[in-house]
């Protein structure tokens, strides 16, 4: 098995969570992009305002690399309208995949109808533009049945309007990376969480990202029927190297 083609190579820290300058955060996106394309990674997941410069780096070496950008990034509560407009924007920018963060605080209070028309709307927009759409659920943020009942109603929407020629294009992913939890508890993929989407994501891929740290755990994920791996340590990962640190 070639782990490099499971893997999303990710950099998502602005200047500021960084704490460094635009400036530095600039050329160390620059600098994972490189690596990215040297490894051979599937993808690169990256801002949204660091897809253009993602773009010209990969065509001026002709690698076959893809650029991941997040939407509704990381809270997930823009308006669908708003979200909309940045998912345009990065397709205009050259992104290649598009990584959705649902309404989940919405899905939490009950306003299902909203979640649905943005799940209707984004996956329509991701996949007329040729396009693949992940929609990440944000685990740490939900209880058990809620992780289920979230994954069913992005399967739902999809299976119920989409030709199944597409449904793999359309990923349910299972965390940001960026959610607090409380106690230190994990906000990244967890085994159960993940076993729970496998089985009501089907015949939806999912991606699981966050908090793996070896190429063990992405191994393991894998063998269950994961179709990607977020992480910003991916290098180390394929190494076989643990890490500790990162997303």
């Amino acid at each position: 098995m070639n782990i490099k083609s499971y893997l999303d190579s990710t950099y998502l820290k602005t200047a500021k969570q960084a704490k460094i300058s635009e400036k530095e955060n600039t050329v160390l996106v620059q600098n994972f992009v490189q690596e990215t394309i040297n490894e051979k990674f599937k993808l690169v997941m990256i801002r949204p305002d660091k897809v253009t410069l993602a773009k010209k780096l990969i065509v001026a070496q002709s690698s076959k690399v893809l650029i991941g950008t997040v939407i509704g990034f990381p809270e997930g509560t823009n308006t669908i309208e708003e979200k909309v407009l940045e998912a345009k924007q990065a397709i205009k920018d050259g992104a290649d995949e598009l990584d959705f963060v649902v309404n989940f605080e919405a899905f939490k209070l009950g306003e299902i109808d909203l979640v649905k028309k943005e799940v209707l709307q984004g996956t329509s927009l991701a996949l007329q533009n040729n396009k693949t759409i992940k929609w990440i659920i944000e685990i740490a943020a939900l209880n058990g049945a809620q992780i289920i009942q979230l994954t069913a109603l992005i399967k739902n929407v999809v299976v119920a309007n989409f030709k199944e020629k597409e449904f793999e294009n359309v990923f349910v992913k299972s965390s940001t990376g960026f959610y607090k939890t409380l106690n230190n508890l994990p906000n990244g993929a967890t085994f159960p969480a993940i076993i729970a989407m496998l089985e009501n994501a089907f015949p939806l891929p999912v991606k699981a990202s966050g908090g793996i740290k070896t190429k063990e755990e992405a191994l393991e994920m894998i063998k269950l029927g994961v179709k990607r791996i977020g992480t910003s340590s991916a290098k180390a990962i394929s190494e076989g190297v643990e890490t500790s640190g990162g997303y």
